[in-house]
């Protein structure tokens, strides 16, 4: 007899998370649907408990936490036959262990499942060496309850500190799954604006890997062992020394837009790790030249983002408008073009 599995799973499973000391108890049951006749372990453990990765239900079946009527099964691979009663009994340890801080947060969107601010910059994402506090996910443990328990506290991709722009934030365990796997796949759109260094005719894209730098450890480069990495870019606007470009991301390395910018001769505007010192135009003004000093991060924003809500599927688009300090570098860039008498 074949049932509707939406329907009947809420009656089938119970999902029960407990706080011990700084680990999380896990204890999640169900009884197979004949639906699930003749699948795998893991493929039936992914449809029971689909707020948990594919890969984290394969390592609990693995470490033994996932009994079948009462007996440990360590093959992820076991054809089940429906009927069973699967009881999974894990441990996993706090995401976080971070001082909650009330830092102001520009929020773009937000509901039970997810967030979407528009980070400023000088705001770094995660803490480390140098930045303990005064990261986003300080402003997110005291901000949302319970993100404790979420990977990362929900953090699925991120902005460098000096980044602005848009990023999404899983506020539960389901929708940061979801969230991982659209960027896993690649469905998840992230456009951005930046001003290069160098006048391009034209558009175009760079396909390069992108690894860790072979003498400098904090930077990233182009490697022929890196990882795949593809960054398409279009000309918005050419000045006779810049250009104003629009970039998307098929990949999301660390630092991939400079990377790749920088390695077809056309570095972010003051990004002094991949730019080396600002490229000055020729009878440039003085004025002009303090602008182009004293624009202390790289020229580039995170202005739009496209995915798909993590629980009603709706396919969602935010858009966040560039900075101030970013439109008055424009705005000089764009007066020094005209006040050389080039006409782009």
């Amino acid at each position: 007899m074949q049932h509707n599995l939406l329907a009947i799973l809420p009656l089938l499973f119970t999902n029960t998370n407990v706080m011990a000391s700084n680990k999380l108890q896990i204890t999640l049951s169900a009884v197979v649907p004949e639906t699930l006749f003749d699948k795998r372990l893991d493929q039936c453990l992914a449809v029971l408990f689909p707020s948990y990765s594919r890969s984290k239900l394969k390592e609990w079946i693995l470490a033994g936490f996932v009994r079948i009527d009462g007996e440990t099964i360590d093959t992820p691979r076991l054809k089940l036959k429906g009927g069973e009663e699967i009881v999974v009994g894990a441990e996993q340890e706090v995401q976080v262990s971070n001082t909650p801080q009330h830092i102001d947060l520009s929020i773009v969107y937000e509901d039970e499942h997810i967030l979407v601010i528009d980070k400023q910059t000088g705001l770094v994402v995660h803490p480390g060496a140098g930045n303990h506090d005064g990261t986003l996910l300080n402003a997110l443990l005291a901000r949302v309850p319970n993100i404790d328990q979420v990977p990362r506290a929900g953090i699925v991709h991120r902005l460098d500190k000096d980044t602005t722009g848009l990023m999404v934030i899983a506020k539960t365990l389901e929708a940061q799954t979801s969230l991982v796997e659209q960027l896993q796949s690649r469905s998840m759109g992230r456009e951005y604006e930046a001003l290069v260094m160098g006048t391009m005719i034209a558009g175009g894209f760079v396909d390069e890997p992108i690894g860790r730098h072979a003498t400098k450890r904090t930077a990233m480069g182009v490697r022929e062992n890196g990882k795949p990495a593809v960054t398409h870019y279009r000309v918005k606007e050419k000045f006779r020394a810049f250009t104003h470009l629009r970039l998307k991301l098929e990949s999301g390395r660390t630092h991939q837009i400079r990377v790749h910018m920088s390695h077809i001769n056309h570095p972010l505007v003051g990004d002094a790790l991949y730019g080396g010192r600002p490229r000055l135009p020729k009878q440039a003004s003085e004025s002009f030249i303090d602008i182009l000093r004293g624009f202390k991060r790289q020229a580039l924003h995170a202005a739009q983002l496209t995915l798909t809500h993590p629980v009603n599927g709706e396919v969602m688009t935010f858009n966040a408008p560039i900075p101030e300090d970013f439109v008055s570098l424009l705005k000089a860039v764009r007066e020094d073009t005209k006040i050389n008498g080039i006409d782009i």
